[in-house]
């Protein structure tokens, strides 16, 4: 599956995840990106947020939305990518404010 999307983030929300990754010595932040079969009331069906660690989607903890937008191209056709593990990755983290006041 092949699918050209778009995603649209606020310079505070940049701004948000360079100062929380510069106060936390990160070298980044894992973003993933959701993809719906419908649109929302603003013709966007695209979503991305601060990447969750396993026991943070457990907690059902928010997550810290970074953008949204909408696939303007697919040729659909479904597929799935095998996971790869980078070395260097960093570790997933998700929305909630902290005592630091960092939002992830």
């Amino acid at each position: 599956m092949a699918n050209l999307s778009e995603i649209f983030l606020k310079q505070e929300t940049l701004e948000t995840l360079l100062n929380t990754v510069k106060a936390k010595g990160l070298k980044g932040v894992s973003i993933t990106i959701s993809q719906n079969d419908t649109a929302n009331e603003w013709g966007q069906n695209v979503n991305s947020y601060v990447s969750q660690s396993k026991e943070d989607r457990e907690a059902k903890k928010p997550k810290f939305y970074t953008g949204s937008g909408k696939v303007f191209w697919s040729d659909n056709k479904p597929a799935v990518v095998a996971e790869k593990k980078e070395a260097g990755h960093v570790s997933k983290k998700e929305y909630a404010e902290t005592e630091s006041g960092l939002p992830f």
